[in-house]
């Protein structure tokens, strides 16, 4: 808990300078500080979403991969089957 604490004080000083940086304005480099990762974490559930529905395709498809083909009847062709 504490490794994470520490991330949160530097990601909020790191946001905090660049956007006091870029303004000039104490309040706004606090506001963008305060935004940003509430902004981040609505983006990551997103994200994760998204990854999550990749994976489960991909595991699908392999899965599908790995059934085999059903037996092919040379004597039928577009449904329609030839007598033998």
């Amino acid at each position: 808990m504490q490794k994470t604490a520490s991330f949160a004080v530097v990601h909020f000083s790191v946001a905090f300078g660049m956007a006091y940086a870029l303004s000039g304005s104490a309040w706004v480099g606090g506001a963008i500080a305060v935004l940003e990762p509430a902004v981040n974490t609505v983006a990551f559930y997103f994200h994760e979403k998204f990854w999550l529905r990749r994976q489960q395709r991909i595991a699908s498809a392999e899965a599908l991969k790995q059934q085999p083909l059903p037996a092919y009847d040379h004597n039928c062709m577009a449904g329609y089957c030839m007598p033998a």
